[in-house]
Parts: structure tokens; C-alpha cells; sequence
């Protein structure tokens, strides 16, 4: 039960999150379900804390066409604590522009820690 809730909560996150251009909307978001002393780890980047990671998202989005949104493009895997999440960037039905992956240290099934790779 634990897996598919922890799974739900990454999708959210790539929906709800990562695809939102509102950062009002996108920040509530955050604030569910994420720790309250949560990170979000780029390469070479490092935030902590809800409206930090909210900025950092809005600056990402900023640099995006309006028409592309993140896609999951495989199951969510959850290993224990750890879950992993393959995804897309670029125009909705089409093929993404760019992949990568999401890696999510949870803990009281709140994202935690947030690693970010692209491929």
C-alpha cells in the first residue's frame, strides 16, 4: 500500500509541480506534499524549503515554451523510502525534447529529498 502511495505522490509532483506555470497554485502544491525542511537538488544547485523550491521550478519554467509540460514515460519505482521516476519534457502527445530522471528520499510520505538527473 505504502508503494502506491509514495508512487502517487512523484506523479503529483510531476503534474502538479513541475507542469504548473501558477506559482500560487504550484507553491500550495509543494506545500503538501513536500517536508517542510525539504531539498531539491539539481547539479551544481541546491534549495531548501517550499518557497525556495517553488522559485527554482518558476525559473526553470521561465526558460520553457509554454506548450511543454513534464510526462512520465515509465512506472514510478518505489524501493522502500526511495522512489524513481522516469520522465519527459515537451510539447503534450509529442515525443520530449529532453528526459531525465527524478530520484525521492521520503520520509512520513512527504518528499524530502528531491535529486534531479538529465540524460
Amino acid at each position: 500500500m505504502a508503494n502506491t502511495t509514495l508512487a502517487s505522490i512523484m506523479e503529483k509532483n510531476l503534474k502538479h509541480v513541475w507542469s504548473e506555470r501558477d506559482s500560487s497554485i504550484r507553491l500550495k502544491v509543494i506545500e503538501s506534499l513536500y517536508a517542510g525542511d525539504s531539498a531539491l537538488f539539481h547539479i551544481d544547485h541546491q534549495v531548501n524549503g517550499s518557497m525556495a523550491i517553488n522559485d527554482s521550478v518558476s525559473g526553470l519554467l521561465q526558460h520553457m515554451p509554454k506548450d511543454f509540460v513534464f510526462s512520465l514515460l515509465k512506472p514510478v519505482v518505489i524501493n522502500n523510502d526511495v522512489g524513481r521516476l522516469i520522465w519527459g519534457v515537451g510539447p503534450e502527445g509529442k515525443t520530449p525534447v529532453q528526459t531525465g530522471m527524478d530520484i525521492v528520499v521520503f520520509e512520513n510520505n512527504k518528499i524530502k529529498s528531491l535529486y534531479v538527473f538529465l540524460d
